[in-house]
């Protein structure tokens, strides 16, 4: 029988919310504290049931094994990232793709420093997207893959992004919402050989409530020119109420697929198809988070050190299930 993982949180938004709920479906693990720069809300939201810190509370920290870090990526996990992993092994959903290299490097360098383990941008994208990407690229050479996100006629929400728009001086809060151009979608099925630019496969749409005597104009302009999130994209901006905003965007669903597409041999047509439909975000998200909390407890006890990927961890590392029950039932 495996010992009990200990899992610490630190931010308690929704995807803190989501690994809590994520933490009670694994057996082999439990929720050991929740760190945050609000101790005093999450306490009132769940009593007794776990222990409570502020976020600079390392002694109570390192009691756990793993840390999953839930905050934003954009002003938040550039510095807790290396921050924490000073201290205990991590587990990240950074989700800035431009700048995701330079991450991997910043916490490799922490993580190696401090003898821990980083699993870093483990979601579904970047996470389980990325490695379909690597995988339809691998399995049909020379092939085009492209991800696309949002392909109902809501389309999905963003948790990265929101959060992004909500960090605007004058923005109360904040939901966007991503498209996919169906157009798009069917010239990756088909193989057409121009490549399609980030611009050419989405548009972003925008709810926000901006606070009271804030500059509207200014917020659009914002949000429409930052780098990384929505400058290379259509994007239109709604200004609402929060009541609007609490009935219009409530739920927090999403959705997306992978498509490689190319030939094998001399001109056979070859494409594979990955989807994901989530009812909520934010819990896909910490599950996808929980199940990587395992695999960084198994690296460490092999004394790896550094950040990871999810194209550097095993799939086995993932599963609470023996290497010959895999092999069994799921080979």
């Amino acid at each position: 029988m495996q010992n009990t993982i200990k899992i610490a949180i630190i931010g308690y938004g929704n995807v803190g919310r989501g690994a809590v709920k994520a933490i009670g479906r694994n057996a082999d693990m439990k929720l050991a504290c929740i760190l945050s720069r609000s101790p005093e809300r999450v306490r009132k939201e769940l009593g007794d049931m776990v222990s409570v810190f502020t976020a600079d509370s390392i002694d109570e920290l390192k009691k756990a094994d793993v840390a999953i870090l839930c905050s934003g990526s954009k002003d938040d996990l550039p510095i807790q990232g290396p921050f924490y992993a000073k201290y205990i092994n991590t587990v990240d959903s950074y989700d800035n793709h431009s700048q995701a290299l330079s991450y991997f490097k910043a916490m490799d360098n922490a993580a190696r420093e401090a003898g821990t383990v980083s699993c870093v941008s483990i979601g579904w994208d970047p996470g389980t997207f990325s490695l379909q990407r690597v995988m339809g690229n691998a399995l049909i050479p020379g092939s085009k893959t492209y991800g696309f996100y949002g392909t109902t006629p809501k389309g999905g929400i963003s948790m990265g992004h929101s959060d992004a728009i909500r960090r605007i001086d004058g923005v109360q809060d904040a939901r966007q919402y991503t498209h996919a151009i169906p157009e798009a979608i069917e010239s990756a099925r088909s193989g057409e050989s121009h490549e399609l630019k980030p611009g050419d496969m989405h548009w972003r749409e925008c709810f926000v409530v901006a606070k009271d005597g804030a500059d509207t104009t200014k917020i659009e302009h914002e949000i429409k020119n930052m780098e990384g999130y929505f400058a290379s994209y259509k994007t239109i901006v709604h200004f609402v109420s929060q009541e609007e905003l609490d009935v219009k965007c409530s739920g927090f669903p999403h959705d997306g697929l992978v498509i490689s597409s190319g030939k094998t041999g001399d001109s056979n047509g070859a494409l594979i198809e990955y989807r994901n439909v989530w009812d909520s975000n934010p819990e896909a998200t910490a599950n996808i988070l929980v199940a990587h909390a395992r695999a960084a407890k198994r690296l460490a006890d092999e004394n790896r050190r550094g950040a990871f990927t999810i194209l550097d961890i095993p799939p086995a590392y993932l599963s609470p299930h023996s290497r010959e029950e895999l092999i069994r039932s799921f080979l």
